[in-house]
């Protein structure tokens, strides 16, 4: 469904959807029950795949300053990273990468999963 029908659905404008699907604005319980009915799906759908309070306390931050992040393709990579808009799109892409570190460490070395802090 196009954010110009979704929008029309719910009674606000284009941009108004546009800024819950970016993170601008907050939406309400009762706004997001409206959008999963719309969907034809669960509230749960928009909640799949979010870290627990305790995974994300256990995942270790990613810390700015370290030299490993300074590096030009690391930066390169974060930029393109963060401009892919489908959030589908971008959970499989972190996926390939762990599994391309995955296959590249040493059996015996710890995983590590990265969150931003």
């Amino acid at each position: 469904m196009s954010q110009d029908r979704l929008a029309t659905e719910l009674g606000l404008t284009f941009q108004q959807i546009q800024k819950y699907e970016k993170g601008t604005n907050r939406i309400g319980a009762g706004r997001l029950h409206e959008v999963a009915r719309i969907l034809d799906t669960s509230i749960e759908y928009f909640f799949d795949n979010l870290e627990t309070v305790e995974e994300a306390e256990s995942t270790p931050a990613i810390d700015a300053n370290d030299p490993v992040f300074a590096a030009q393709d690391v930066r390169a990579l974060a930029g393109a990273f963060a401009e892919i808009r489908d959030a589908e799109t971008r959970r499989r892409l972190l996926d390939l990468v762990r599994a391309l570190r995955d296959a590249q460490a040493p059996a015996d070395a710890p995983q590590r999963a990265w969150r931003v802090a």
